[in-house]
């Protein structure tokens, strides 16, 4: 498990395409954090980093928006459901079977499904102003193994102050 500070959106958006960098067909990674943690932050900067461009939002409303990357990405905000037979409805499963990964918002409500073979991203407020708390843990046959280099690579792009576009370019 790594522990991060952010210092600002944009650190937090390099996070998320650092983590980018690992991401493959059929990963899920679950996003935890109160309101305001930066969850859609941190999509934003992974979806930029795999060419989806600018156009990121929270699909609170909508449930799930999928964007043209490689591997394609579904990210989803389970924020408004209130059962696990909601979350299976969404046929996330279907997704990851077609090669895409799944970004899931309010990932504590897909843990049982999914929290066993995924990458547990944990987002809270820190002590400054604007500064954010990140842990990454690396859960399953799939994710354990790329932890050490996930770890290195989040802290080079912290240290480097990479963003998303020079992340796409490596």
């Amino acid at each position: 498990m790594s522990d991060l500070v952010s210092a600002s959106p944009e650190r937090t958006r390099a996070i998320g395409a650092a983590v980018a960098s690992f991401l493959r067909e059929g990963d899920v990674v679950l996003l935890v954090g109160s309101l305001g943690a930066g969850k859609t932050t941190f999509v934003k900067g992974l979806v930029e980093a795999l060419g989806g461009g600018q156009g990121v939002t929270s699909p609170t409303f909508t449930l799930a928006h999928r964007y043209k990357t490689v591997p394609p990405v579904t990210h989803v905000d389970l924020w408004r459901l209130e059962r696990l037979q909601e979350v299976i409805d969404l046929a996330l499963d279907e997704e990851l079977e077609e090669g895409g990964a799944v970004i899931v918002e309010w990932g504590e409500a897909a843990e049982a499904l999914y929290g066993s073979a995924a990458l547990v991203v944990r987002l809270s407020f820190g002590v400054e102003e604007g500064e954010r708390l990140i842990s990454l843990e690396a859960r399953g046959e799939t994710w354990q193994p790329r932890a050490a280099q996930l770890t290195d690579m989040v802290t080079e792009q912290l240290a480097a102050r990479v963003t998303p576009e020079t992340a796409r370019r490596r």
